[in-house]
């Protein structure tokens, strides 16, 4: 009778997991398929995007490989900017170190360690529901990984067998960042950091930095809306003083 209750609290868990996870999973076969027929103009094949995307999992840094390789970048360089790209991880998986307290170590490491932007976004906010746990948070890392893997496997399979232009399959980060950007909230904060990250990576692209153009980018836009928010809220403060 308990291992009946336990099954069925267990499916409820991954039906929890499916259900916020979902979203992403789509979201990911819309720009794995892409990702992967990069990686086949350069040679990779489908074992290697498998375990590439099972041992490193990064949209960013998977779709910046195959591009800095075409552009003839150097290994090292490649290296560092993919390692500098994904130091935002590290910041991601410590924010959750208070969730994880009464998890085991094991299960706390697996869950940090499959941390991505969007599995970050949807967990965060279910935490802070107060109605979930590290064991349903894993489950929506996971089923996000495994439709990221998947579908570069399709898109180096696609890659191999159709002609698709590079450019076209190149864009699709660019629009799934454009996506993004026109489903945040219309506040004065993130209208500068849209603005000066545009300006950031015009520039960056003006001075020959284009491999580093959208981490600098991305970099001044944020820094510019904190500066500026910090800046506002000193002044609303001052306001309700006088």
């Amino acid at each position: 009778m308990i291992q009946s209750g336990d099954t069925v609290t267990r499916r409820e868990s991954l039906r929890q997991s499916f259900a916020a996870a979902y979203p992403i999973m789509l979201g990911y076969v819309a720009i794995g398929i892409p990702c992967g027929i990069l990686c086949d103009s350069i040679g990779l094949n489908a074992l290697q995007v498998l375990l590439l995307s099972a041992l490193f999992y990064s949209g960013a840094g998977q779709f910046m490989i195959p591009n800095l390789y075409l552009a003839s970048t150097p290994v090292a360089s490649i290296i560092a900017s993919v390692s500098l790209v994904n130091t935002r991880q590290m910041l991601y998986s410590a924010s959750f170190a208070p969730e994880c307290g009464g998890a085991s170590k094991l299960l706390a490491f697996f869950f940090t360690a499959t941390v991505t932007d969007e599995s970050y976004g949807v967990n965060i906010a279910k935490f802070k529901t107060g109605d979930w746990s590290v064991g349903r948070a894993l489950g929506v890392n996971l089923m996000s990984q495994s439709s990221w893997a998947i579908s570069n496997v399709i898109g180096v399979l696609v890659g191999s067998l159709i002609d698709i232009p590079l450019s076209i399959a190149s864009f699709a980060m660019t629009s799934i960042f454009i996506c993004l950007l026109f489903t945040q909230k219309l506040t004065s904060e993130n209208i500068i950091a849209a603005v000066m990250a545009i300006v950031g990576v015009a520039v960056c692209k003006i001075l020959g930095l284009s491999s580093a153009a959208i981490l600098i980018g991305a970099v001044v836009g944020v820094v510019c809306a904190m500066v500026f928010s910090s800046i506002k809220r000193r002044l609303i403060g001052k306001g309700d003083r006088l």
